[in-house]
Formats: structure tokens, C-alpha cells, sequence
């Protein structure tokens, strides 16, 4: 029976070395006709990812306080594996400075997403989430090299 059970590590694996650094969205095709867009901020730190959504709306979606006129950011923390093409996210919704998010404005809870990559180059992937149909662009702005930290 303890041949089958294993102690599980105490430090961060270490991840995919090519994802390993920021990464910036910049824009939305025809982002100025939608009605709404997110721009995402990747940054992959060895198994885990925190992302940074920028969203805009013209369209008034809840209280002001929320929507700041139409213009407020998510945050996202967890983990992320990559199976051949496709980058599965699976994390918690955060603050600003990534502590859990248990209430307020917006999205609580887990985070699950699914993304399609398609390299352009050592710096850029072509990206469809499962989740939109709006393809888009992810470009390197910062490579970082993963240092494992203790849990």
C-alpha cells in the first residue's frame, strides 16, 4: 500500500520554459465596432500563471462603481498545464495585488479557460480561447527564466 502513495514536492515544478515570462494582448480586430473586448496580460513564473484582463464596455453592465465608465480589470492566479496545442488555465479570481477574491465587484471564484496556441514566433502566438470567439495576438514583452519557489 505505501508503494502507491508518494509525498507531493515542496517547491514549485517547473513549467514550460518557452511560456516562461509576460505576455501582452494589444489589441481586439475591429476592437473599436464591439460593443465589448478584453485584452489580456499573461505572466507564466514556472507552474503558475496570473493574468490581467483589461475589459471595455459601452454597454452599462452593472453599478458604476463597478464598470468605472465602462473600463475595469480582473485578476486571475493558478495553475496552467500545456497538452501539445492547447494551454489549460484553472485558478481562483484575485485582487489587484493577487490575494483570493471572495466578493466585490464581478467574477468570483474559479477560473477556467482553455486556449488554442499556434507559434508565429519565439515571441508571439496566435491565440483562440474556448471561451470567445474572437481570436487574438500574444506577444512577449518580458522573458523571465523559472527560479522553483517553496509552497
Amino acid at each position: 500500500m505505501l508503494a502507491s502513495c508518494k509525498f507531493k514536492k515542496s517547491v514549485q515544478e517547473p513549467g514550460t520554459d518557452f511560456l516562461q515570462g509576460e505576455w501582452q494582448q494589444d489589441s481586439v480586430r475591429m476592437q473599436n465596432k464591439l460593443l465589448s473586448y478584453s485584452l489580456y496580460q499573461f505572466k507564466f513564473r514556472c507552474d503558475s500563471v496570473y493574468i490581467t484582463t483589461s475589459n471595455f464596455s459601452k454597454v452599462n453592465y452593472g453599478e458604476d462603481s463597478c464598470m468605472n465608465q465602462g473600463k475595469w480589470k480582473e485578476y486571475v492566479r493558478g495553475k496552467y498545464e500545456l497538452l501539445h496545442d492547447t494551454l489549460r488555465i484553472r485558478g481562483l479570481y484575485c485582487h489587484p495585488d493577487f490575494s483570493l477574491k471572495n466578493e466585490g465587484c464581478f467574477h468570483i471564484g474559479v477560473y477556467e479557460d482553455l486556449f488554442k496556441l499556434k507559434k508565429a514566433s519565439d515571441s508571439l502566438f496566435h491565440v483562440i480561447s474556448f471561451s470567445s470567439t474572437i481570436p487574438f495576438d500574444l506577444r512577449l514583452t518580458k522573458k523571465t527564466i523559472c527560479r522553483p519557489q517553496p509552497l
